[in-house]
Parts: C-alpha cells; sequence; structure tokens
C-alpha cells in the first residue's frame, strides 16, 4: 500500500521550483505575510505626497489581502498573485522590502539638490513637467 501512495504523496506535495537557486519554502503564506506587513509598516515613516509610497503601498496591500483571502492555499495565492511560484512571490516582496529601506536613506522624495540642465527632461520634442 505504501508504493502506491507514494507517487500520489510526491503529486501532492511540490517538491521543486525547477528554478535553479530557488529553493522550495515549506510555509510560505506567513513568511509572505510577515514580508508584506513589514514593508507598509516601513513605508510609513516615507511621507504620503511620495508617489513612490503611494504605489508600494496600494500594490502591497492589494498582495496582502490576496493572501489573507486565500485561506493557507498556496496554490491559490500563486494563482491570484500571478507572480509565478510563491516561492518568486517571496523573494519579490523581501526585494521591494529592501528597496523601500533604500530609499529611506536615499530620501527620493525630497527635491533635487541641483536644478537640472535645461531640456534635460525634454524627450523627442515632448516637454516633460518635474517638480
Amino acid at each position: 500500500m505504501f508504493r502506491l501512495t507514494r507517487p500520489l504523496f510526491n503529486q501532492v506535495r511540490k517538491t521543486t521550483t525547477g528554478i535553479t537557486g530557488l529553493n522550495i519554502h515549506h510555509d510560505p503564506l506567513p513568511e509572505l505575510k510577515k514580508t508584506y506587513e513589514s514593508t507598509l509598516s516601513l513605508l510609513s515613516s516615507i511621507p504620503e505626497a511620495s508617489v513612490y509610497r503611494q504605489g508600494v503601498e496600494a500594490l502591497t496591500q492589494r498582495k496582502l489581502h490576496i493572501v489573507q483571502g486565500v485561506n493557507g492555499d498556496a496554490a491559490e495565492a500563486e494563482k491570484q498573485l500571478e507572480e509565478g511560484h510563491i516561492e518568486e512571490s517571496i523573494n519579490i516582496a523581501q526585494d521591494e522590502l529592501n528597496l523601500v529601506s533604500r530609499m529611506i536613506e536615499w530620501k527620493a522624495w525630497e527635491p533635487l539638490e541641483e536644478k537640472p540642465e535645461p531640456g534635460q527632461w525634454q524627450y523627442f520634442g515632448k516637454t516633460a513637467t518635474a517638480s
């Protein structure tokens, strides 16, 4: 009986991502939820008027809502997040968390230290407005 159930067990249990260097995470949803919550917490130290904060906050809240709504079903989370394997979603979330830390360090929302050269933001005959 064990010989018959083993192949069925392997079909249900994910054993590899098929991507070199991307290992299986055996409990991905709590890790993903924790990373999204950390990102949202860190974003609160960036001014609300920052376009970066607004964009990342909206995207992260959407992803967190998906993770909370799948009731522990990693396959459903993969499908709804549309980022490939759930392990890839964890990597993306960790990269975004690291980028938020760097953006805080760089203070990217502050005005430029030097005024741009005339025409610097002009491409293909179109003028862009930058503040």
